[in-house]
């Protein structure tokens, strides 16, 4: 793998893991569309195993970067988070009896109910899932679902009350002293309070979607804001919800198979890799910044067209 392919895959990455349109669909399609020594990486891509492949290893990496950008951008969120699950952790402990008092705690056990079934799913399917249909033809095949569900989701949405706070606006001149401009904390901390306003069945939903982001094509940021909108959420407080579930499944699937790095499949690519995870990181912070301030007033929709097309003509170039 060469500098070259090795950043425009990072770029690739960092972006397509937070947008709604699915990076591993696009870490095989792209390479498949370039032709020539790109084509290995595809083949590669359908290895049995990380330990036998250094493409697999190198997206490994790329992931790590991702999850790390997320945690950085919402860092405040996962201090508040973190803290609120050992609350409720050392208290549970103490009284011999679940206990979950406040926001934070409530959000903390709402990711962890949620990420359960794409954990369990992953570490028993993925293997099958990636070998079977990480393809370029199976890709704009679940690229063109993909699409699909993304605009399912948008009618949906407008079938649906949202769960709504004050309006946003109005919230910002309040806490802003008459200024409009908000302060980052504080409407994480109102997102966050819109957000446990579901229950915990509500985000096992959510959780559950994430199973088909297995399937290359299919994208875990889309599927998880779909759902959310599902559940009531409007589309900025579903993407915050899509990006703090993503970060604790992206950052443990990348560190499972990190060690692959350290072996035969990334013995020649560490230079590589060393750049692709600086392009990724830098990639996905930047992305979820726009992405946070695009689903203020944005929906799904120009993602959904992209995928549609994008997806068509990739099953067409490659059936």
């Amino acid at each position: 793998m060469s500098y070259l392919q090795a950043i425009v895959i990072a770029l690739i990455q960092g972006v397509t893991e937070l947008f709604p349109i699915s990076s591993l669909g696009h870490s095989v399609l792209v390479p498949a569309w370039f032709g020539g020594s790109w084509q290995t990486l595809v083949t590669q891509s359908s290895q049995p195993s990380s330990e036998s492949s250094f493409y697999l290893a190198y997206i490994v990496a790329l992931h790590c970067a991702t999850a790390l950008a997320l945690l950085w951008y919402f860092r405040a969120d996962w201090v508040r988070i973190i803290l609120g699950f050992f609350r409720s952790l050392l208290r549970s402990v103490k009284d011999r009896k679940v206990s979950i008092d406040g926001r934070d705690e409530k959000l903390a056990w709402m990711i962890i109910v949620a990420t359960i079934p794409v954990g369990l799913t992953g570490v028993a399917l993925e293997h099958s899932f990636r070998v079977l249909f990480a393809k370029p033809i199976s890709a704009a095949v679940f690229l063109f679902i993909n699409g699909l569900v993304l605009l399912g989701g948008e009618r949906l949405r407008r079938r649906q009350l949202p769960v709504l706070a004050p309006d946003r606006n109005q919230t910002a001149v309040a806490q802003g002293g008459g200024s409009r401009k908000r302060s980052e904390i504080q409407e994480g901390r109102a997102a966050d309070a819109r957000i446990t306003r579901l229950s915990f069945l509500d985000s096992l939903y959510v959780g559950v979607l994430q199973i088909a982001a297995l399937f290359a094509g299919i994208s875990r940021s889309g599927v998880t804001m779909v759902g959310g909108l599902w559940r009531g959420l409007d589309h900025e407080d579903a993407a915050r919800f899509a990006f703090l579930l993503a970060t604790p499944a992206i950052l443990a699937a990348g560190l499972l198979k990190i060690p692959s790095l350290t072996g035969s499949a990334g013995a020649h690519i560490h230079g590589q890799v060393a750049v692709g995870v600086v392009v990724a990181g830098v990639a996905a912070y930047f992305s979820v910044r726009f992405l946070m301030r695009y689903f203020q007033t944005r929906t799904l929709t120009p993602f959904a067209i992209y995928c549609l097309v994008v997806g068509a003509a990739s099953f067409i170039r490659f059936s």
